[in-house]
């Protein structure tokens, strides 16, 4: 069994920056995607929401759900509550085959915030994000109890984006929670991608491949821009684009014997990077770092 790569459909409909992306539709998304050869595509916010639309959409475009954003409110809530918030689209995602369910903590994060940089964010301390974790896991039993995995996404602007949150996070939860881990986000984050691999390979469910702009995340930091500010000057791109050595990366999840998905997740200006040419280039980066790791696709002719 091999790999399976799908794409967020996040650079022709961008959910949190809706107008740069206004001149797409999500049709237009996953036929593109699906030319280039993906057959997989997380949830965006503008496909159906009804399950048996839902279904329906992504069957006209003979493509598969390869996850979706869940965002959680855990630091707000109690266990109960948290459950209840999220058990219709661990339903939905259940009833689709979907791999897990990708979820981060939202309660405070600063994302979306264009006032506030993502220098900004809130933090916590290690005793803290610990006993998130731990708290998280009862979440994840429950999850895992329905049939279906709960990666952790660890995401700019929130309380676990550095190396140091993703290690804490881990050691303090049970194997109940996997991990989403993004390549993207670590480096921005300022964590070692392949380190970081390689001490948590056995709890990754799902992966992202996002690249970055070296030089546009030092002036994000440098000036104290937003996320969003970051995301419209170009941080990241597509694999193969960037800095990150996806090679490495790629050989790391063959010797772990990963068998999930890679989902290319590349939010950035279609003006500035057109969004069939930029998948393209990533999906075709994928496919050549995969062969020679001797990692198999399924699905790639």
């Amino acid at each position: 069994m091999g790999v399976k790569i799908g794409i967020s459909p996040i650079a022709w409909q961008n959910d949190d920056l809706p107008d740069l992306t206004a001149a797409y539709t999500m049709e237009q998304a996953l036929r593109e995607a699906r030319e280039i050869g993906y057959t997989g595509a997380e949830r965006g916010q503008r496909m159906p929401g009804d399950t048996e639309g839902l279904r329906a959409f992504l069957d006209a475009a003979d493509i598969a759900l390869c996850g979706g954003w869940c965002s959680g409110n855990l630091l707000m809530n109690d266990v109960e509550t948290e459950i209840a918030a999220i058990a219709g689209q661990v339903a939905q995602f259940k009833a689709l085959d979907a791999p897990c369910i990708v979820y981060a903590e939202c309660s405070n994060t600063v994302q979306g915030n264009r006032a506030v940089a993502v220098n900004d964010r809130p933090r916590l301390g290690r005793d803290e994000v610990m006993a998130y974790g731990r708290k998280l896991t009862e979440v994840a039993k429950w999850v895992t109890g329905q049939g279906l995995p709960i990666s952790y996404h660890h995401h700019m602007g929130t309380i676990i984006e550095s190396e140091d949150e993703v290690n804490w996070l881990m050691e303090g939860s049970g194997p109940e929670l996997t991990l989403c881990f993004d390549t993207g986000h670590l480096l921005f984050g300022g964590g070692d991608v392949a380190a970081t691999l390689r001490r948590w390979g056995d709890r990754v469910q799902h992966v992202h491949y996002k690249d970055i702009r070296p030089d546009v995340v030092a002036d994000v930091r440098a000036r104290g821009l937003s996320f969003i500010d970051g995301v419209i000057a170009g941080a990241f791109t597509v694999p193969g684009d960037g800095c990150i050595n996806f090679q490495e990366v790629t050989d790391i999840l063959k010797s772990q014997g990963y068998a999930g998905w890679i989902v290319v997740e590349a939010e950035q200006d279609p003006a500035k990077a057109p969004p069939y040419e930029y998948s393209k280039l990533g999906y075709d980066h994928i496919l050549a770092c995969c062969e020679r790791a001797g990692l198999a696709i399924d699905g790639h002719v």
